[in-house]
């Protein structure tokens, strides 16, 4: 367990059998003042005592039903239910600490990692695994709730900031499906995108080759980072189509390797139906959602065996991918504070970046507004699973309304600052 106790994800055991739940987290670090304001409720599971709240330091003791957090910094007010005895159950708990090992495992993983290990954190990362208690789905909407219901909220911390907008791209513009080359998103949400980056700037960061991103939004206004941000672009002047200039290429020395790792893993797993290699460019995509799972093994175990040999490059997985990446510390939170240095907003408290993912590299971007304690992320799943991001999105057609409503927020009225001409 984190025994960090500023960790929003911290848990601690004060005496058993009571447990620590993290219920809520808003960071409000600075650069002069890291003081991350984080809130945990403390109960006992089985005799329903009252609950005991930790913020910062202190341990306070409170009959209410519920409470609201306040944080001056941010402007953003949290209604928590506090959860009681009936609220959690043992066998949640151990699936809380299960899941939370296994996908340690995966992070953690090497060439010479189990295979077995390898093939639970597959099973585990599987958005086919829902949990059946409708209980722990109400505890954790209540930690994260929908962007859309706390919209104006989240509206008014950002007044008098300028707004920033990141958006994945697969699971969050657009539905996930089988074949990944088919994954388009439609008319009507690029319409509802090319709107936002008119009036804030805009940028798509996908593990996917930025290449390929482009041709499916097909919108030559917007940043776009491929292969988890290793891949960056800026608009053209005043928004001219084509004539791009390469803002960023941190991994390009892997290439070589990364082209060979790709015609050798093509090799390896031509023989699995259903299983397909993606190259995009900086990064390798290993695509398992059309394979059966009694096949998985066989599928990791081929993977493995090729990049053993290349100890540049790591093994990491979303949803049912498992991507092969250079190991440089470099990902979407990187891209992130890449791009806000690059608008010119690195050292800055005016700036209000709104990221939307849905997997679990986009995770790294949540992480990195949590610890500048500026913005918001949010989650696109329908699923509880554990996030960094504040907020939630269910699907594609929410991520679309939350788009929407920015534009619409910004009709009623301009109290941030705009870089370029507000059309309203």
């Amino acid at each position: 367990m984190d025994s960090n106790p500023h960790s929003p994800c911290h848990l601690r055991l004060l005496s058993p059998p009571s447990f620590v739940f993290f219920l809520s987290a808003t960071s409000t670090p600075s650069s002069s003042s890291p003081s991350p304001l984080f809130f945990t409720s403390i109960f006992h599971p089985f005799s329903g005592s009252p609950g005991l709240f930790a913020l910062g330091s202190r341990v306070v003791m409170t009959n209410q039903a519920n409470m609201v957090i306040s944080d001056a910094k941010s402007g953003l007010t949290r209604a928590i239910a506090v959860a009681l005895s009936e609220s959690f159950s043992p066998q949640l708990v151990s699936q809380y600490f299960t899941r939370k090992k296994l996908l340690k495992k995966l992070e953690s993983y090497g060439n010479d990692a189990g295979i077995n290990a390898f093939l639970d954190s597959m099973r585990a990362s599987s958005p086919t695994r829902r949990s059946s208690d409708a209980e722990h789905q109400d505890s954790w909407t209540l930690r994260h709730p929908s962007a859309l219901s706390m919209f104006e909220e989240i509206m008014d911390a950002s007044k008098g900031k300028q707004i920033v907008v990141f958006l994945d791209y697969d699971g969050t513009l657009s539905p996930i499906v089988d074949d990944p080359d088919r994954a388009f998103m439609t008319s009507e949400m690029r319409e509802a995108v090319r709107d936002v980056a008119k009036l804030f700037p805009t940028a798509i960061v996908s593990g996917r080759c930025r290449a390929k991103v482009y041709n499916f939004v097909k919108l030559s206004e917007l940043y776009y980072a491929g292969s988890h941000g290793m891949d960056i672009k800026g608009p053209a002047k005043g928004h001219r189509k084509g004539n791009q200039t390469v803002l960023c290429q941190p991994a390009r020395k892997f290439l070589p390797m990364i082209d060979e790792v790709y015609k050798c893993l093509i090799e390896k797993i031509e023989h699995i139906p259903g299983a397909k290699v993606e190259n995009n460019k900086f990064c390798l995509s290993v695509h398992y959602r059309c394979v059966e799972e009694k096949r998985w093994g066989e599928l990791a175990d081929q993977v493995k065996s090729v990049i053993k040999d290349y100890q540049q490059l790591r093994l990491s997985q979303g949803r049912k991918v498992l991507e092969i990446r250079p190991t440089i510390k470099w990902d979407k939170g990187n891209a992130l504070e890449f791009l806000l240095e690059s608008l010119g907003y690195a050292e800055t408290n005016d700036v209000f970046p709104v990221y939307i993912g849905d997997d679990r590299t986009d995770e790294d971007a949540f992480k990195v507004l949590r610890n500048r304690g500026q913005g918001i992320g949010i989650l696109v799943s329908k699923s509880p699973k554990e996030t960094n991001a504040p907020y939630t999105l269910k699907e594609p057609s929410e991520v679309m309304q939350f788009l929407k409503g920015l534009v619409e927020w910004k009709k009623r009225g301009c109290p941030c600052p705009c870089p370029c001409p507000c059309p309203y």
